[in-house]
């Protein structure tokens, strides 16, 4: 039998000054953990290139913008630091996100679920189509976003944080999103979409780099804690995931 965990894959592509970074997984662009670690690998490497100006996060298909967390992985953990070594791969990813120094554009073609709407939080700038509903499932199978909850709630604020880790199971327009703050552009095709992609990262690639660096360090000013936050916050989660709850509902 195949190891979905194993399967997916991240790659960078380098052109006019844009980092195009693309991830995929056959279970609706989840992340299990080797691709959680290749993703932050990815972005600082990216980060730390003097020939990237500016980076697009994208994912592959046409449906899903990422699922989130890998239910497989999720249930085949055993033990309390299994499951924060597992929650501890988004943190890592939202990390390095806020420490790149370069502008990042999220480039969301359809639904984001738990840890792809934190991804979408971590972005400079998060351009989606219509298709781009939201959801924090966590709650329902009773976790919680912790680990994604601070980027979340920094884009959109703590009252629609809230309403979207409530209402786990419901699903928010891409519309209600943008109105939220957490896409800044909504379009109806993903043609017009990346048509807008590709004159935005033009022009911040022919933009001057020091101060697009220093605008970054302004934008993600009062977050110099993270490391530790989301650390505590993967532990929450860790410790949640082997409760007899959550193990009964990732079964069903």
């Amino acid at each position: 039998m195949q190891d979905k965990t194993k399967l997916g894959s991240v790659g960078t592509r380098v052109e006019g000054g844009v980092a195009t970074i693309t991830f995929e997984h056959p279970a609706h662009n989840s992340l299990p953990g080797n691709l959680l670690g290749q993703l932050a690998g990815a972005i600082t490497g990216a980060g730390r290139e003097a020939s990237v100006k500016v980076i697009v996060l994208k994912s592959e298909g046409e449906r899903t913008f990422c699922a989130g967390a890998s239910f497989d992985e999720l249930i085949s953990i055993q033990d309390v630091e299994a499951g924060k070594r597992f929650f501890m791969g988004f943190a890592n990813v939202i990390n390095a996100m806020r420490e790149c120094p370069k502008f990042i554009i999220g480039r969301v073609q359809g639904k984001a679920v738990g840890g792809g709407v934190g991804l979408c939080a971590a972005t400079d700038y998060c351009i989606a189509t219509k298709w781009a509903s939201v959801k924090l499932s966590e709650l329902a199978i009773g976790i919680g976003p912790f680990v994604v909850g601070p980027a979340v709630e920094r884009k959109m604020g703590k009252s629609a944080m809230t309403h979207l880790a409530i209402n786990a199971t419901e699903w928010q327009t891409a519309q209600w999103a943008k109105e939220k703050g957490l896409f800044n552009e909504v379009f109806e095709t993903a043609g017009q979409m990346d048509a807008y992609i590709a004159h935005l990262s033009e022009k911040l690639a022919a933009s001057n780099p020091e101060a697009m660096r220093l605008l970054k360090q302004v934008f993600w000013e009062g977050t110099e804690n993270w490391r530790a936050l989301l650390e505590e916050r993967a532990a929450m989660s860790g410790r949640l995931v082997l409760s007899d709850f959550t193990v009964n509902a990732l079964k069903k």
